[in-house]
């Protein structure tokens, strides 16, 4: 990974066998932990309550008959065959999905989208899919859903609250997870003392094990990640082992309950106990969608390879082994409740449960960090308040520590661990959430397959109806115990999404204010050319959020002080529905009014996956892009690489600026035509920037005047002009409106980190906030 750049290069589809293989171990340790270690609470999860006990196998060969047809249809059939084809360059996820969607037309609700976004190398997929779809003409039954899509704004509303409820569902799994899989881990402890003694040392030894799992989340996982991968095969090759002991000690023709024939008599057999033990099954695919959220740390390949001959078979052969064993000893009602570990050979079950142990850290920690990853795509794309993201690795791609939420989700998870107590009500909770999440890449999928695969109607029908209804009937068993545990991912996801609505709420409602409230360029213009002030030395950034259009906040400050500097930029930073943007992609410069005015617009494009600049890099190449838009003026007319977008009257480029350049410097020529050296820095001396002069001594004199006035107010300093806005409900607004806006939004921006990355790294001394009031 370049992080300086904060470019992660896609280079999946031309690796060697060797690296593929590389790949696919080293994702059993990230993306595989959750789900290598489901067998220990599946079975005891489902035969809790629900199922009464008889002399018969039927229910023990009925559930076995579940779980591997669920095993089989969703997380191989649905994951690995369909889902992780839908990719969005190399990345995958709910939000992966819906910016997928959102660039299919004008469907996402993103207020500053440009048509210059369009041309990014990231907004189409990597593949032909798009040339196919040109060649094969229009598509009747993509092009009357996309008009649906973008003339109902009711429909795209659905659309984005079907992507926060998945959102928070996954948010919810990244507190629930850890609690089950630990406490699963640590329940071994029942079989070495009484009923009565163990529940008051496995809760906090849990409580204790989670403790220091968060504490040490700050560190990050690249000094141990390297034993993520070694942990989760040594428990896949155990659960194996034994599975297969199992299998040929006790019950040597369990493999008959792979037939469905077994699912028809265990319902017929159990009835409505049956269906509500569902929800206990349904937790034998738990972090099956980690393969699709985490594909962007390796490649397609890998993660179907890993899981087709490694997690696979063993997760079948550990579920077999352990229905062998029950099958032979479901005389004794305790087997039932204890579950995995007393099918383990009692001389090994010690040293099974230390690895256990370990692999639900190693599981719960890849999703802790996948919940970090999400949240910082929703911060990216506008749908969750601002919160200090930090990178704990410099090599390793996507380590990210959040501090806030970090210890959210530690409080969270240490109170369902001592509220609930027992694998039954987590269980509950936790497949709640999972399958939520589950019917949700459904939904979207079904649109990606029409949209962007420029497939059927029908065939994205097939695919709903028959994935739908599976998970819709595992949907109904956990929702209906509510009470037994599933509200928890209720309350939760409505927590999430009240926050992340509210907070994408204001912020569209404050670009449309922004928008509406702009100055327009006459006005500027009507001042004269020096815009009717006094103008200093020096560089004056104005941060706006604005594409286009003068912000009001210029006008208000040179209202009250009529003196600016003598060059003026328009600073947007705003993020784009893609994981990477190109750094020669990233800076799109345009001038704004003649050139004597010396107004320019920068517009910086993130991915929701790209790291932002908060260092003096950040000014150095806001410095070189603009002299590069003025040199790429002289060499071409419209910019470099001959692109460009219409902004109103602004004809806007895009720049390439090398981030790379340590020390370089620029000859210059001066009126009197002696030659002199001027070297331009940035705050750190090793950060410099070389201008490339246009050679025509005559036609070019105003541009070489223009890039040394350049040089000598980026030498005199430069300044910040932040705008501080305070948000209220009209007068007459609903008491909806103005719970929403006056108390849900205004606290939320008041608690959160400021949007600008860039802020944090500026000397005080280097900026000036101007207050505005915002009436919406």
């Amino acid at each position: 990974m370049d992080l300086e750049s904060g470019h992660y290069p896609r280079t999946f589809k031309k690796q060697s066998w060797r690296s593929v293989l590389m790949l696919a171990y080293q994702s059993l340790g990230v993306v595989y932990g959750d789900l290598s270690t489901s067998p220990l609470y599946v079975y005891k999860s489902t035969f809790a309550d629900d199922i009464k006990h008889t002399e018969s196998n039927d229910e023990i060969f009925g559930v076995l008959s579940f779980v591997f047809w669920t095993l089989t249809l969703i997380p191989l059939l649905k994951y690995v065959c369909i889902v992780l084809r839908a990719d969005d360059n190399g990345e995958g996820g709910t939000f992966a999905l819906y910016s997928l969607l959102c660039r299919q037309g004008s469907i996402g609700l993103l207020p500053s989208h440009q048509l210059a976004d369009q041309e990014l190398s990231t907004y189409k997929k990597n593949d032909d899919t798009a040339a196919n779809v040109a060649a094969s003409g229009p598509v009747t039954s993509a092009s009357v859903i996309r008009r649906l899509l973008e003339k109902h704004q009711a429909l795209q509303l659905t659309l984005l609250i079907l992507a926060l409820i998945g959102t928070s569902m996954v948010i919810g799994d990244g507190i629930l997870t850890p609690a089950i899989s630990v406490f699963s881990a640590v329940s071994g402890l029942e079989l070495s003392m009484s009923k009565e003694h163990h529940k008051y040392v496995e809760v906090p030894i849990a409580c204790l094990i989670l403790i220091c799992l968060f504490a040490v989340q700050h560190h990050g996982t690249h000094r141990l990640g390297f034993l993520f991968a070694p942990i989760i095969l040594a428990w896949l090759l155990c659960i194996s082992i034994i599975g297969v002991y199992n299998i040929f000690h006790w019950n040597p023709h369990v493999y008959r309950a792979l037939s469905p024939h077994f699912m028809y008599n265990f319902l017929k057999k159990t009835q409505r106990g049956g269906w509500m033990s569902l929800g206990g099954i349904l937790l034998c695919i738990t972090g099956s969608e980690a393969m699709y959220a985490d594909l962007g740390h390796f490649s397609q390949l890998s993660v179907k390879i890993a899981f087709a001959f490694v997690v696979y078979p063993s997760l079948l052969l550990a579920y077999m082994g352990q229905a062998a064993y029950l099958s032979q000893h479901h005389i004794i009602q305790t087997d039932y409740r204890i579950g995995f570990y007393v099918s383990v050979p009692e001389n090994i079950r010690w040293p099974i449960m230390g690895i256990a142990v370990l692999a639900a850290v190693v599981g719960s920690q890849a999703v802790i960090t996948g919940t970090f990853s999400i949240i910082k795509q929703c911060s990216a794309l506008g749908c969750f308040p601002r919160v200090k993201i930090v990178h704990t690795s410099s090599r390793t791609q996507g380590q990210i520590y959040i501090p806030e939420i970090n210890w959210i989700l530690m409080i969270l998870c240490l109170a369902v661990t001592v509220g609930f107590r027992d694998t039954k009500r987590l269980g509950n909770a936790s497949g709640l959430a999972v399958i939520t999440v589950m019917l949700v890449t459904t939904c979207l999928m079904s649109l990606v397959m029409v949209l962007c695969w420029n497939k059927s109607i029908f065939l994205a029908v097939c695919f709903v109806v028959f994935f739908g209804s599976i998970e819709a009937v595992f949907f109904s068993a956990t929702l209906i115990k509510v009470l037994e545990g599933a509200w928890v991912p209720i309350a939760l996801s409505f927590v999430f999404i009240t926050i992340m609505y509210i907070w994408h709420y204001g912020t569209v409602k404050k670009y449309e204010f922004d928008l509406e409230n702009k100055v327009s360029l006459n006005w500027l213009l009507n001042l004269g050319p020096t815009l009717g002030f006094v103008r200093v030395r020096g560089i004056g950034v104005i941060d706006t959020e604005l594409v286009s259009g003068i912000p009001a906040i210029f006008s208000h400050f040179v209202t009250n002080l009529p003196a600016f500097h003598q060059v003026v930029v328009f600073l947007c930073i705003k993020s784009v529905p893609v994981p990477y943007v190109q750094p020669e992609e990233r800076f799109l410069v345009g001038r704004v009014g003649p050139k004597q005015c010396r107004l320019y617009r920068v517009i910086v494009r993130y991915g929701y996956h790209d790291i932002q600049k908060d260092d003096s890099e950040f000014e150095r190449d806001l410095v070189f892009s603009i002299a590069e838009f003025i040199r790429s003026e002289v060499s071409k007319p419209f910019g470099l690489n001959e692109e460009e977008t219409e902004n109103g009257n602004e004809k806007m480029a895009i720049v390439s600026t090398d981030s790379r350049t340590q020390e370089e410097k620029v000859e210059l020529e001066d009126a009197s035509g002696l030659s002199g050296e001027i070297l331009l820095q940035v705050q750190a001396p090793q950060k410099q920037v070389r201008f490339a002069l246009p050679e025509s001594p005559r036609k070019e004199e105003g541009d070489k005047e223009e890039l040394l006035e350049l040089m000598e107010a980026r030498e005199a300093g430069m300044a910040f002009i932040l705008g501080h806005e305070y948000m209220r409900a009209k007068s007459g607004s609903s008491l909806v409106k103005r719970l929403v806006v006056d108390l849900g939004y205004e606290f939320l921006r008041r608690n959160c980190r400021d949007r600008r990355a860039y802020a944090f790294s500026i000397p005080q001394a280097s900026t000036l906030e101007v207050a505005m009031l915002y009436h919406i």
